[in-house]
């Protein structure tokens, strides 16, 4: 595991590298659907990433942002959830908070995790069992236990939730959850539907550095489903994850609701 581990840790470095190498310069870029950008670095580290990691497990299957699904992958006890650059929005401005996200899913759940963030210089490696780490130190998730001012990385605040403290957010979902993994928050809340390959690789590192992760109303998460998405997903210091979901799961309903009713 810790040979495999490291190699795709190698794999996800290089492609952080090739998104480093176009990092600020001119290149195409777009909306898959409005408030969806995508760009044509995403593309070439998508297509990078599929033929060396295919190479390294021929029978792994495939499931990433910038690749057409196909339901082959369904029939495959391993396969990668990757999002080639997490946080997008943040790489096409010229910001640091973007990630390259790839993980490792056997019987739907993650055994190997790694995000590079290269603008960050962070390195961050999980394998199911062994640990986390960051630059090859280990982590240790928050132990925050009072729910009254838990760090959330955000741009602002609910007044609901002027209890909280914000802290740094990065775009990139995968970074925001890392930072419950490395103590720099205590959580990290969506409460909308969100994809696989955004949270694959990070919940396994925020889970081995001892956090808590469940979707917006406390389930656990699994990976390679049919439809592979989750609604929204909790991550935080263990002793405060029930004060989250008592929190939120109000909203959560609310925003559910209308869904069940079409």
């Amino acid at each position: 595991m810790d040979d495999l581990a490291n190699a795709v840790a190698n794999i996800t470095h290089e492609a952080g590298q090739l998104a480093m190498a176009r990092f600020r310069t001119d290149f195409a870029r777009w909306e898959k659907v409005p408030g969806s950008p995508v760009c044509e670095v995403d593309l070439a580290v998508d297509t990078m990433l599929r033929e060396r990691l295919s190479a390294l497990l021929p029978d792994a299957g495939w499931l990433s942002e910038e690749t057409a699904d196909s339901p082959d992958r369904l029939a495959c006890n391993r396969i990668w959830v990757v999002d080639p650059i997490d946080g997008t929005r943040d790489y096409i401005r010229g910001r640091a908070g973007w990630a390259v996200s790839v993980a490792l899913v056997e019987a739907g759940h993650p055994i190997i995790g790694v995000l590079d963030a290269p603008v960050r210089d962070e390195v961050w490696q999980a394998s199911a069992g062994g640990g986390a780490r960051l630059n090859g130190r280990p982590l240790a998730a928050s132990r925050r236990d009072a729910f009254a001012g838990a760090r959330v990385p955000t741009d602002a605040l609910p007044k609901a939730d002027r209890d909280l403290t914000m802290v740094e957010k990065p775009n990139s979902i995968a970074l925001r959850m890392a930072m419950v993994a490395d103590d720099r928050a205590d959580l990290v809340a969506t409460l909308r539907w969100g994809n696989e390959w955004d949270i694959a690789a990070a919940a396994l590192i925020a889970t081995e550095a001892g956090g808590a992760v469940t979707d917006a109303l406390g389930a656990g998460l699994s990976f390679n489903k049919s439809d592979p998405c989750a609604f929204g997903v909790i991550t935080s210091s263990r002793g405060i994850h029930e004060a989250a979901l008592e929190r939120l799961s109000a909203r959560a309903r609310a925003v559910l609701e209308p869904t069940r009713r079409a």
